[in-house]
């Protein structure tokens, strides 16, 4: 069950940081790819930063934290190429 959250969890943030960052996003399996990674990228700076979260809200909030991150990376390196 809890794959299946985090899949859910990842999917909400990576569209939720597609709409913010004012990009069309990159359909629903390419969102829920970013929101996942994202919500991986969002675990590991949370916990550098000596953060965690146990509960829901939380743990939304650090994966959309890390999609956007993880687009704007994306967003820096395709730039570049």
């Amino acid at each position: 069950m809890n794959f299946i959250l985090f899949l859910v969890i990842g999917g909400i943030a990576g569209w939720l940081a597609g709409k913010v960052t004012k990009g069309r996003g990159f359909g629903l399996w390419g969102n829920l790819g970013v929101g996942i990674v994202g919500a991986l990228l969002g675990g590991f700076i949370f916990g550098i930063l000596g953060f965690g979260s146990g509960n829901l809200l939380g743990q939304l909030i650090m994966a959309f934290i890390g999609a956007v991150v993880l687009l704007w990376l994306i967003r820096f390196f395709k730039k570049k190429a």
